[in-house]
């Protein structure tokens, strides 16, 4: 099961509305502009995953689904606008009809740090659960939740997340040295966080914008 082909979907709210809790440190101008950095380093990461056959971004933004696409992403409008689950559940739905025996995974849009093959070692140990998921740094929320063939995914993410997928039933992913894949970016403190880790070159350079007011180091690269 190691080798299963991943269908990733990547849920985007509309830039306008995205990563509000960055506003103290991005203002309301830069915001959208770090929400897609944030975005395209993810998808670019994962489309060089080994593990991973296709990344499927649902979101109604039209300048995030023009960058995404020209990644390589496939992307889809969120139809039924009813918020993030219920945007994975429409992306996981796209992703079955177009091929039944697929293995899909939801992944966050905001893991601006993401390795390759730190992701590629957490769809591995997904490939051996039937439904499972992998918890964010600060062990409350979750950053990817994965179905093999012929699971349904059943996304709760929102708030509390680990604890809503673990009651699901879902197998908590327990992995050393896959922090890429953990360290979503919703605040300020989760931003310098990620710095630290290296982030990829589309949010370094958001970042160098924000480095005077915010005291971040834009410095940061993530040797991928």
């Amino acid at each position: 099961m190691d080798g299963l082909g991943w269908t990733l979907v990547v849920p985007l709210k509309p830039l306008r509305l995205a990563k509000s809790r960055l506003a103290p440190v991005a203002g309301e101008t830069l915001r959208p502009s770090l929400a897609l950095a944030f975005a395209e380093d993810t998808v670019a990461a994962a489309l060089t995953c080994p593990l991973v056959r296709k990344v499927l971004v649902v979101t109604d933004d039209p300048l995030a689904t023009e960058r995404l696409t020209a990644l390589g992403a496939s992307t889809a409008p969120d139809l039924p606008g009813r918020g993030l689950n219920a945007a994975l559940g429409h992306g996981e739905r796209i992703a079955r009809a177009e091929d039944p025996g697929a293995a899909v995974a939801a992944l966050n849009a905001d893991l601006p740090t993401l390795r390759p093959l730190e992701l590629a070692r957490v769809l591995a140990a997904a490939g051996r659960q039937p439904r499972s998921f992998l918890a964010d740094a600060a062990g409350v929320g979750t950053t990817l939740l994965a179905a093999t063939p012929g699971m349904p995914l059943d996304p709760g993410f929102g708030g509390p997340s680990r604890a809503r997928h673990s009651a699901s039933g879902a197998t908590e992913l327990l992995l050393a040295e896959v922090e890429s894949v953990r360290r979503d970016v919703d605040t300020g403190d989760d931003l310098r966080d990620a710095l630290a880790l290296g982030v990829g070159p589309r949010t370094a350079a958001a970042v160098r914008t924000l480095t005077a007011p915010a005291g971040l180091r834009a410095s940061a690269g993530s040797g991928r």
